[in-house]
């Protein structure tokens, strides 16, 4: 049954100026309080936060997290541009522009933007609240220099746009009107720091995205930058220390739910459906995470045994592998730079772990050959 309590907005009838009408979404502000008339919703809501609480724990526990947040990073922006089009997969998102194909480096671009959006808020929550400001300045980051860095990087729209369609006439969606969306994102902003409020921290998670989405306050990388706030939210209430969690990668895989849940919201007033989707995809991913950091954790001490057998090479070859947790794809120039050998010595040494069948060598080349950690980056695969 769905909440009769909570009513998400209304359709207003809109002038285009020439001879159509068409109609926007009002949303009403976030509600101080929600109740749900659904007992699953109480159940969800505890697998979830148990979920979530053990994958902050565990992100602690591991040593040298930092190798691996990158690959968890790239994970996330990849799930998350996937979802608006972009074609980039992780083993390229993970690679050197150089060794991207040209006609594919505009949506390798959007990925690295998304990246660096995100280790950019992520420093900026040390010294601010979530809040548009930040948001704004995430944004400039997140479409500067990429395919949207004509739409206004860094500012609130200032014109109306649509969500699906070639026009507004046949758009899927029209979010509220320019002149609407500061006070709606003042609201936002309250909801994210007002400690008063009650409402347990998935479910103000959940209820941002959707309100964040449905205001779509820029012209272009909402849905991106919709889905950072979810980590963003995490971070800053402490229920993550770490980007560990990639829900885009959940919302990607059940695109079509994730759309039609946000859609019975301004629809119907069915924020439980929303809600459950959402606790589901915390719990889900959450556990997902655990496990991928577990294999992480016992994939490094089995090659870590391997490397015994390279005699004199294997602190070399540990020393490159610690690395490659961070960055799976190397070829021979990086991996001396990393390991501090020389040329014909860091051959011999990818040889040899190749032989081991650690690394991969995946252009099939004699020359400018790069070498991949297949059995780690498939884990994020």
């Amino acid at each position: 049954m769905e909440d009769k309590t909570f009513k998400a907005g209304r359709f207003i009838s809109e002038s285009s100026g020439t001879d159509f009408e068409y109609k926007y979404f009002m949303p009403n502000f976030l509600p101080e309080k929600i109740s749900f008339t659904d007992p699953n919703i109480s159940l969800l809501l505890e697998e979830a936060t148990q979920n979530l609480g053990e994958l902050n724990a565990y992100s602690k526990l591991v040593p040298n997290v930092d190798f691996f947040i990158k690959m968890h990073e790239a994970k996330e922006a990849t799930a998350s541009s996937k979802i608006e089009g972009t074609r980039t997969e992780i083993d390229e998102a993970v690679m050197d522009e150089e060794n991207i194909e040209p006609e594919r480096r505009d949506d390798w671009l959007e990925v690295q933007n998304y990246i660096k959006a995100m280790r950019f808020a992520i420093g900026e929550l040390e010294k601010y609240p979530l809040a548009t400001n930040l948001l704004k300045s995430t944004h400039k980051v997140l479409i500067s220099g990429a395919r949207g860095e004509y739409k206004t990087p860094g500012e609130i729209r200032k014109t109306q746009n649509w969500i699906g369609g070639a026009t507004i006439k046949d758009a899927h969606f029209v979010p509220p009107i320019p002149q609407e969306v500061d006070s709606l994102m003042g609201d936002l902003d309250h909801y994210w720091n007002d400690k008063a409020l009650t409402t347990p921290l998935l479910i103000k998670a959940a209820l941002s995205h959707y309100q964040f989405e449905t205001v779509h306050p820029f012209l272009d990388g909402n849905g991106r930058l919709g889905r950072l706030v979810i980590v963003l939210f995490l971070i800053e209430k402490r229920k993550l220390s770490k980007p560990v969690l990639y829900l885009s990668d959940y919302f990607s895989k059940n695109r079509l739910q994730y759309y039609d849940a946000l859609d019975a919201v301004r629809m119907n007033d069915d924020v439980e459906r929303w809600i459950k989707f959402f606790l589901v995809a915390v719990a889900e991913t959450a556990k997902q995470s655990c496990e991928t950091l577990q294999k992480i954790i016992d994939l490094k001490a089995k090659n870590g045994q391997k490397i015994l057998k390279l005699g004199k090479r294997a602190q070399s070859a540990s020393k490159l592998l610690d690395t490659m947790y961070g960055s799976p794809i190397v070829d021979a120039k990086k991996a001396g730079e990393i390991v501090g050998i020389s040329s014909t010595a860091i051959n011999v040494l990818l040889s040899e772990l190749v032989k081991l069948g650690i690394l991969e060598e995946i252009t099939g080349f004699s020359r400018n050959r790069l070498y991949q950690y297949s059995e780690y980056l498939g884990l994020f695969k």
